[in-house]
């Protein structure tokens, strides 16, 4: 058979028109390009600005107040809470209210104008070495500036000289910055994310693609009894997951693990449910396992980059920050993180975990009011 253009253009227009009644994965092809476009352009920045901070200011003189304005002039921080109770600054940064806790001693303006050099303590929350690093090197020469134009006069002689004060870093939670104490809990979120929406995501479509849907819909059961009967059997693989993940991350990763393992599995094992809520929906929507798989990178994707797992979460913008809140892995990160390294408790999880809850609920509505009970 000679070769023919003729031919081949009849092929080209067939596969065009095919590609374009496939409206789904048009907009996939279209759509996942775009996001990524926008999350890495607009979302993602490695030099977060405006972290929340408490103060625990024992001191109101003026060299105080001025070392407070030198804060929030700097850019770097945003004052959240002011207090006179250091531990009650310390419970805020254990809850993940804020990521610093500035602590001025009593007496501070006194002790500098005597002559002697008093203690400035700052505390952060390490469990994410990047976030705050900037935000601590810039804190560092903050101290050597901020209070310049008020030692003036008598005092003129210590703006000359080294900082008037001590300047004191905690990091808590991950003092040696271990990267891997920051990933590898992430990581349960992530693997967890990919595989289980993933086989969820074809239940339904493998059954229509093998023609077994029929079957399915002939059987004496309700959709609810459908839907519980293709995700039991992923809880299971979703706990075996998790025990694998968190025994390498402990003896192999050396990660600490502090907190109440009783705490851990009851997030686990909402955050695994809906997950597969998430999948399911996916399934009822899809028309193939093609379409699924599409539709499960289109999901992955932002709960990599919005949850805080891969780049700083108090770096995004606000609408960044307010779409992540809506993926189950930016709650998880935080729970997983939360129990491992800073010992939370439930009243700790709780503000994450009633958020699972709910999108769980969500995904199963969902699911269920578009389960399809005819082959069209």
């Amino acid at each position: 058979m000679n070769f023919s253009l003729r031919r081949i253009w009849a092929l080209l227009v067939k596969e065009v028109l095919q590609m374009r009644r496939d409206r789904l994965t048009l907009a996939m092809i279209l759509g996942i390009p775009l996001m990524q476009l926008c999350l890495f352009g607009f979302a993602i920045n490695m030099n977060p600005r405006n972290l929340p901070a408490v103060l625990s200011v024992a001191d109101n003189g003026p060299l105080a107040r001025s070392l407070v304005a030198a804060l929030e002039n700097s850019g770097y921080f945003q004052i959240v809470a002011e207090t006179k109770s250091p531990a009650e600054a310390r419970q805020m940064l254990q809850k993940g209210a804020a990521l610093f806790v500035v602590e001025i001693p009593p007496d501070f303006t006194r002790d500098i104008v005597r002559g002697a050099t008093p203690d400035l303590l700052i505390e952060a929350d390490a469990t994410d070495p990047a976030a705050g690093s900037y935000a601590l090197a810039a804190f560092n020469n903050l101290a050597t500036t901020a209070l310049r134009d008020d030692l003036v006069g008598p005092l003129a002689a210590r703006a000359q000289g080294p900082p008037p004060f001590n300047l004191v870093s905690h990091l808590l939670y991950n003092p040696d910055s271990i990267t891997q104490y920051n990933i590898v809990p992430g990581l349960l979120a992530i693997i967890l994310t990919m595989t289980l929406v993933l086989m969820t995501c074809l239940a339904l479509t493998r059954e229509r693609e093998r023609g077994t849907y029929e079957n399915l819909l002939a059987m004496p059961a309700t959709p609810l009894e459908i839907m519980i009967g293709k995700i039991a059997p992923n809880v299971v693989v979703g706990a075996i997951q998790s025990a694998i993940i968190l025994a390498m991350a402990r003896f192999v990763f050396y990660v600490p693990m502090v907190g109440s393992f009783a705490l851990l599995a009851l997030g686990l094992a909402v955050f695994i449910v809906a997950n597969l809520a998430v999948g399911y929906t996916f399934s009822t929507i899809a028309e193939n396992q093609l379409q699924a798989m599409q539709m499960t990178m289109f999901f992955l994707m932002p709960a990599i980059l919005l949850s805080g797992f891969a780049f700083p979460f108090q770096g995004m913008p606000e609408w960044a920050r307010w779409l992540g809140e809506m993926l189950p892995a930016t709650h998880f990160l935080r729970i997983v993180r939360g129990i491992l390294l800073k010992d939370n408790g439930l009243a700790e999880i709780w503000p994450d975990l009633w958020p699972l809850f709910a999108f769980t609920g969500v995904a199963g509505a969902i699911a269920l009011a578009r389960f399809r009970r005819t082959l069209d």
